[in-house]
């Protein structure tokens, strides 16, 4: 799969039939993953909202954390609590104790934002109960080499750094993660990893073509990607996820 360029990135563009295979990959994904029986659900994904309601409406009570690792600047919304989902604002998970979830949502990419991940698996890891688990999304070596190329960084990608922090167009800045990199990860958390795979592994020309032949084949290309096996393959795809669980 060639990298998506990194303008697409935010979902606009050209590659608007690719972005909508994506989201329902994602959400098939989680709707699989998640626990069978209620259960407790910390969601860390920058305060979307999307996998908060999607875990809610599996009958799962959440605590959606809103600038989860991030300064809490004034005039922000304010937080609201619904029948099922508990919105809190924390830059850090010390209002939890130990072992108080059941699983972890660490969606869009917010490992990856988090440049000292490490901290952050280690609250992860932490508040999950013996038996808990974890979904974990990062961006790839690939798109942040693909990011480096696009802006002409040829030194930064002739380095051999462990970590790959890669400055994006917009002044932010990513961390970018091998298959192995993620593993060592989550093992060094006292997590056992169950696996690790790229979140996609159709490319947007074969997404495109299929969908342009026949809309209704969007449910037949979700099944297809994930029942793909390309487990801790990171030389394909844009994203890498993994499933984790606390021993």
């Amino acid at each position: 799969m060639l990298p998506i360029p990194a303008e697409e990135l935010n979902g606009s563009g050209t590659l608007g039939p690719y972005w909508t295979f994506y989201r329902a990959v994602v959400a098939e994904q989680l709707n699989r993953w998640l626990p069978r029986s209620p259960s407790v659900v910390l969601d860390l994904s920058r305060g979307q909202g999307r996998w908060s309601a999607q875990a809610a409406r599996a009958g799962h009570r959440v605590i959606e954390v809103v600038d989860f690792r991030r300064a809490v600047a004034e005039g922000q919304p304010v937080l609201r609590d619904a029948e099922r989902v508990r919105q809190v604002r924390a830059d850090d998970l010390r209002f939890l104790p130990d072992g108080s979830v059941d699983a972890v949502l660490a969606e869009d990419r917010s490992m990856s934002l988090e440049l000292m991940a490490e901290s952050a698996i280690g609250d992860v890891a932490r508040v999950l109960r013996p038996g808990g688990r974890a979904l974990v999304c990062v961006d790839s070596l690939v798109l942040g080499m693909a990011i480096l190329a696009e802006q002409n960084y040829w030194a930064h990608l002739r380095q051999t750094s462990e970590v790959m922090l890669v400055p994006w167009p917009d002044g932010s800045i990513t961390r970018c993660f091998s298959s192995a990199q993620l593993r060592e990860l989550l093992t060094d958390a006292g997590l056992e990893v169950e696996w690790i795979r790229p979140r996609t592994v159709l490319s947007p020309s074969t997404v495109d073509h299929v969908l342009a032949s026949d809309s209704r084949a969007l449910n037949w290309l979700v099944r297809t990607e994930l029942e793909a096996h390309p487990d801790d393959d990171d030389t394909v795809g844009i994203h890498l996820v993994a499933s984790a669980r606390r021993v």
